[in-house]
């Protein structure tokens, strides 16, 4: 920052004074519009409060920009990545007579402690070096991990699609369009457009329930008490098997998300040519990545992951200034107080949700893949070969098997098979993912051979959770 360039889209701008107040205030419109689509989405999925999931991107962006000395421009939104954990939790609570809204603070709890996850890597990096740390975790284990997390969630996008084929189409052909021949902004907010288009045709068509628009308040609280993870003090219900159960397969999820963010923070670096990882250094933004994944999930709001989205406008407007992302989470913030606002988003249609569905979770599985090809991961190694299928084998294997209890029959919150036991009185049940995570790393560290290592791509992030 400091750097003084002329006002101009043909060379990077360090500085927002160069620009001017009227020009940056559109420009944070910008990156707010290019993180709204996925950040809404992933609410809308899991049954989370959308007014709470603004709220809280908006202020852990502004966190991560304190702890990281306002050095990086990123923006921090909902990730995809524990759409599986949310789901099988749900599953698990409803196999004990708890409604989704009951069951949804367990799973928020194993988010938070995700969180913590981060901070434990945090110090370890700090006292050992990054290097060192990322060899435990290379492609051979988070791709295939991340691949496996995009096909178990590709079953409810169909379910969904399957309430109304042709808007959940209008949907997906939008996205393709805009990702494929869009220009400037509509390539690089291509679901907010499939969204917007589908969620349009929709309303004309008589398919859209507006009834708690109508009723909702303009102005209002984001959060709500019954809604975080502290109504589960003093519960009549309080189930501690599936509080211990919802921490167990949701925190292994950590260990792919802790990679992407690795690999988007350098991907910001390259963009920006600036070593981020050794200033401000990966410590600090795994610090704020993880504090604020934590405290969204306390307060019921989904976990927090670096946009790739955002990245991209940097790339686009080539404005490097960390205020322009900072507006718009201050912009995130402000539009979390108003419940019209999320009436609006929480009446989309299931088939629209649907239709981006289809490619967002496609494409978590492609970048799962796209993360071994960039890394060089050697299939011609026996031990990386048996560390992968095992990884795909049991995530896949148990998630929907039924006599584990899948049933994927139905469109929302699938039933997922677990594998449980009792200790004492408590009935703990391990999904799929975290069953191949745990085994997938054991198997890397103690399997012979020399083990490949995680060398971030400086110039694709290879984002999960995001288009």
């Amino acid at each position: 920052m400091g750097k003084e360039k002329k006002a101009q889209f043909d060379e990077p701008i360090y500085d927002a004074k160069v620009l001017g107040t009227p020009k940056m205030l559109v420009l944070g419109l910008q990156h707010l519009f290019a993180m709204f689509g996925a950040t809404v989405l992933v609410p809308i999925l899991t049954g989370l409060s959308v007014s709470a999931t603004l709220l809280f991107a908006g202020l852990a962006t502004l966190f991560m920009h304190l702890v990281t000395g306002r050095k990086v421009p990123v923006f921090l939104g909902s990730s995809f990545a524990f759409l599986g954990g949310y789901f099988a939790v749900v599953a698990s609570g409803a196999e004990l007579g708890l409604s989704q809204a009951e069951s949804l603070p367990y799973a928020c709890v194993g988010v938070a402690c995700a969180g913590l996850l981060y901070l434990v890597l945090s110090l370890i990096c700090k006292a050992f070096g990054s290097k060192n740390v990322m060899r435990f975790f290379p492609p051979v284990v988070t791709g295939p991990i991340i691949i496996a997390i995009g096909l178990i969630l590709a079953p409810s996008a169909i379910n969904n699609c399957s309430t109304n084929w042709p808007i959940a189409l209008a949907a997906i052909v939008v996205v393709i369009v805009c990702n494929i021949w869009g220009k400037g902004m509509i390539k690089i907010v291509p679901i907010l457009m499939g969204v917007l288009v589908s969620y349009l045709i929709a309303a004309l068509t008589g398919n859209v329930d507006f009834s708690g628009v109508k009723e909702a308040a303009w102005i209002g609280l984001p959060v709500k008490m019954e809604n975080t993870v502290f109504s589960l003090f003093g519960a009549e219900n309080f189930n501690a098997g599936l509080l211990v159960s919802s921490i167990i397969m949701i925190v292994p999820i950590a260990f792919a998300t802790m990679m992407e963010h690795v690999g988007d923070i350098s991907a910001i670096g390259g963009t920006i040519e600036k070593n981020l990882i050794e200033d401000p250094g990966l410590h600090r933004t795994l610090i704020g990545d993880g504090v604020g994944t934590s405290i969204a999930a306390l307060f019921g709001a989904p976990a927090n992951t670096t946009y790739g989205e955002n990245t991209g406008v940097l790339v686009l407007t080539k404005v490097y200034d960390p205020k322009v992302v900072r507006l718009a989470a201050l912009y995130a913030i402000v539009l979390s107080f108003c419940p019209k606002f999320a009436a609006l988003i929480s009446a989309m249609p299931a088939a629209t949700i649907g239709g981006v569905s289809i490619i967002l979770y496609g494409m978590i599985s492609a970048v799962g893949v796209r993360n071994m090809v960039e890394n060089h991961t050697d299939f011609q190694k026996s031990r990386n070969v048996i560390v992968a299928a095992v990884i795909l084998g049991l995530a896949l294997g148990v998630n929907f098997s039924g006599s584990l209890g899948a049933d994927i029959t139905t469109a929302g919150n699938n039933a997922t098979g677990a594998i449980a036991f009792m200790i004492g009185d408590m009935k703990i049940a391990l999904s799929g993912l975290a069953i191949a995570s745990i085994v997938g790393i054991l198997l890397n560290a103690i399997l012979p051979g020399k083990r490949d290592e995680y060398m971030p791509n400086q110039k694709n992030s290879g984002s999960l959770g995001k288009f």
